[in-house]
């Protein structure tokens, strides 16, 4: 896995998990990665009767401010897995 560059202090799986539970509260997410590159997993009840793309946009949206400028901690979501607690069990 390639380094990419940044500027971000701290835990990045950590501060992904934070903002997605900030935007979809109730979920259960579950961030990991390194080198600016992700696999992010959300189980939400907000997902239910959502398309996969409105679901990946909700996570995307919340996620934006670490994905923003050249030296951002996340440069790439490479696996995107959100499922409604039904699908999930």
């Amino acid at each position: 896995m390639s380094e990419h560059p940044t500027d971000f202090q701290g835990d990045i799986c950590a501060a992904i998990e934070a903002a997605v539970s900030e935007a979809i509260p109730g979920c259960q997410v579950k961030a990991q990665g390194a080198g600016g590159h992700f696999e992010i997993h959300v189980v939400s009840e907000q997902f239910e009767g959502k398309r996969t793309l409105g679901k990946h946009r909700l996570v995307l949206s919340a996620i934006k401010g670490l994905m923003a400028g050249d030296r951002a901690p996340v440069h790439a979501v490479d696996r995107l897995v959100t499922l409604t607690p039904d699908q999930a069990s």
